[in-house]
């Protein structure tokens, strides 16, 4: 990276969105006319590593694209959030992952994602980042690679004192027990603590619950998100639930208001060490809050000089 050695470093996955507006879902078989199309840029990993890139952290992603305009596109659009793409591989084997959603007008949607290129992503990529990798901040993971290449990178951070930032996203139910003990700060939505753990989480003190078990398989921080009503942090040292509440906001499009929230994290965490984890989790639920009064995923997030400046 030309500025430096980056101190946010993610390892995941992009995708492009495809969304078409429309006054319903179409049943099996039925065509029917659709108001608006517009092309994005996601993926939970990409997301993230923006947000991270849009609040001041100097920022790499470690990913692949396919080599077509899709992958092309997504290069170009790092590279425009000053976002390093050293260690972002295209490759000629499958295509750049994709989400084809369709969203009706009372909000609900219908998605097809296809990973393509992200799920070529291997330790061969992982070793030619290492060097990064170890001398990073914070690296955060998910899971929309396959789930041994994000262990691995896990490992390879932990090992060099890097903390690291697991968002268990999508969540599978069989998680390998390592990811909680290379974790040091847990991450996970209402229904993946659900899915992991088996406990329903529809209140903080069900979110509590879920966070003990987590807490128990060997994280060192578990925060549940709990979308409008913030989040709840448990630690190995205060194992009593905190529930951080969220300012309350009117939602345009909640779409990836958690990865905002991960994002930003991995920027606090980096940045501002010193501070309590409650002080970095409240200033990342307003930077989330502030994204889901926006349309959009990465063009709803904030910069750093959308935001108060007592946040930083």
């Amino acid at each position: 990276m030309a500025d430096g050695i980056p101190e946010v470093i993610v390892v995941g996955s992009c995708m492009t969105d495809l969304v078409s507006v429309t006054p319903r879902l179409p049943i099996a078989g039925e065509t029917i006319h659709g108001s608006k199309f517009f092309i994005g840029f996601g993926g939970k990993g990409a997301n993230q590593c923006i947000q991270a890139a849009r609040l001041g952290a100097k920022s790499a992603m470690v990913c692949k694209v396919g080599k077509d305009s899709f992958g092309d596109n997504y290069i170009e659009n790092f590279k425009r959030n000053r976002v390093s793409t050293d260690f972002v591989g295209q490759t000629a084997d499958a295509a750049t992952g994709a989400a084809s959603i369709i969203v009706n007008t009372e909000g609900q949607n219908a998605i097809v994602i296809v990973a393509g290129a992200n799920l070529l992503l291997d330790s061969e990529d992982l070793k030619k980042a290492s060097a990064l990798i170890s001398k990073a901040r914070v690296m955060v993971c998910q899971l929309e690679v396959t789930p041994a290449v994000s262990l691995e990178a896990l490992k390879m951070a932990h090992s060099s004192g890097v903390k690291t930032i697991f968002n268990p996203a999508p969540a599978i139910a069989d998680l390998d027990g390592q990811f909680y003990t290379y974790s040091d700060i847990f991450c996970c939505n209402e229904s993946e603590a659900e899915i992991l753990t088996g406990i329903p989480v529809n209140s903080p003190t069900a979110a509590g619950n879920a966070g003990s078990v987590l807490l128990n398989r060997g994280c060192k921080l578990v925060i549940v998100t709990l979308g409008a009503e913030g989040c709840v942090i448990l630690s190995q040292e205060d194992r009593t639930p905190k529930h951080i509440p969220a300012k309350k906001v009117t939602a345009v499009d909640t779409t990836g208001a958690g990865d905002s929230f991960v994002g930003a994290l991995a920027f606090y965490t980096a940045h501002y060490p010193h501070l309590s984890i409650e002080e970095m989790v409240k200033r990342s639920n307003h930077i989330a809050s502030v994204s889901v009064q926006a349309a959009g995923t990465q063009s709803s997030y904030p910069r750093r000089s959308d935001l108060p400046q007592e946040m930083f």
